[in-house]
């Protein structure tokens, strides 16, 4: 079956899973209905009141504070929840108020299984799982899922939580989501998969159909697409998940603004279209790095030589603008490289429409023991890009100089 791609597009998708249908209808229409609104306004408004007349006492319109519900916030959960196949979606502050909230359905002397390598020891998942978690009484340990056996060994009688990012950051590792998924649930019918979508967004990837119980997102990234938003997602298919998360996203109270949710729905809107372009210039510029005599090694799911590209190509429908590569030498090298891009603006996060680069040992996992970080394959020398929305050639020609200021003797 062909992909539903553009047909300039047809060889990069080759093999990959069809494209999700009507995908881009229904993030441009689902939960934007004009005659929701008295106005009949066909763009959704923000609703910045933090509370709702009541026709009398306990007789609502459907909203009464905004902390519970919100019109605007509402818009984007029916939204994602569409794009993600779901029933339901939360929207929270962040991606780690998201996952605050989700694990909060856990009590004391639970046990996390998370996989090894996850967003930043120094400020993301890692040091939220190592440095909060532990300290509530959950029992967290490691394991890396792109190895089932590794998953079975680590599932213990009190696991109640599997967590799952794939690919991984930064060492873009990719997790066959159906196997794990169909692994917990054997163990225990009670532990409930969470899989990171943060780096393939809902156009490329939905884990709830293949086994997750839960898909969220850092929609700060990919699903809002313009680093002007900080927020996290958490979409379900079964009701007694939502329930659960609903009372607590009220309780807990990590809600998003209705401005930002205005301008994550926005970039639902072209969410479709920004995810084609990032695959397309990150494969050209990983195609690049690849054959550049100054590169030790490219870690891009989108390459044969990816060792888990035949699981991406199964699961997904494409790859993210996300790319981890080695400089050949030393740290003074990745550090010259780093300094001297002229696009690429050095910075963390990911998923915008413009490129970054950082370098994972100096900055998102500073924090991280320098043994630990060499278990993980986060060397001196290894750089993350992600490559944004620019010109193919400009982006080419900006990694190819600061390769020739790195390394001005090699071509």
């Amino acid at each position: 079956m062909e992909h539903n791609h553009a047909s300039d597009e047809q060889p990069l998708f080759a093999g990959f899973k069809t494209a999700f249908k009507s995908f881009a209808t229904e993030a441009i229409h689902v939960g934007q209905e004009p005659e929701q609104w008295t106005s009949m306004a066909v763009v959704p408004p923000i609703s910045l009141s933090t509370t709702f007349k009541q026709e009398e006492p306990g007789r609502h319109a459907g909203f009464e504070y905004s902390r519970s519900g919100n019109p605007t916030r509402n818009c984007l959960e029916k939204a994602v929840a569409a794009l993600d196949g779901a029933k339901y979606c939360l929207a929270l502050a962040s991606g780690l108020a998201a996952t605050v909230t989700i694990t909060h359905m856990l009590k004391a002397g639970d046990g996390i299984v998370c996989m090894d390598d996850v967003y930043g020891d120094s400020q993301g998942t890692n040091r939220y799982f190592q440095r909060v978690a532990s300290n509530l009484g959950l029992e967290v340990s490691f394991a890396d899922c792109t190895k089932p056996e590794q998953l079975k060994t680590a599932l213990k009688p009190n696991t109640k939580l599997v967590w799952i990012e794939t690919p991984t950051n930064p060492m873009m590792k990719v997790v066959d989501i159906r196997v794990c998924s169909d692994l917990a649930h054997e163990h225990s019918k009670d532990i409930v998969v969470v899989v990171d979508n943060t780096f393939m967004s809902a156009y490329f990837q939905r884990p709830l159909a293949l086994g997750a119980d839960i898909c969220m997102y850092s929609a700060t990234k990919y699903m809002n697409g313009h680093s002007d938003v900080v927020m996290g997602l958490v979409s379900v298919n079964r009701e007694d998940l939502y329930d659960k998360l609903k009372f607590l996203q009220n309780a807990l109270g990590g809600v998003p603004s209705p401005f930002d949710c205005y301008l994550c729905n926005r970039g639902l809107k072209t969410l479709h279209l920004r995810m084609e372009r990032h695959f397309k210039n990150a494969m050209a510029a990983a195609r690049f790095l690849e054959s550049d005599p100054r590169v030790e090694r490219v870690i891009f799911p989108g390459l044969p030589s990816h060792p888990q590209h035949a699981v991406m190509k199964k699961q997904c429908t494409g790859c993210p603008g996300m790319i981890t590569f080695y400089i050949k030498g030393k740290l003074e090298h990745a550090s010259t490289f780093l300094s001297n891009l002229k696009m690429f603006v050095i910075a963390e996060s990911l998923g915008g429409y413009e490129s970054l680069a950082e370098h994972p040992a100096i900055m998102t996992h500073a924090s991280v023991p320098e043994n630990e970080r060499r278990v993980l394959g986060i060397s001196d020398t290894l750089i993350r890009l992600s490559v944004g929305l620019e010109d193919e050639a400009d982006i080419i020609r900006d990694l190819e100089q600061a390769l020739a200021a790195a390394h001005p003797k090699t071509k």
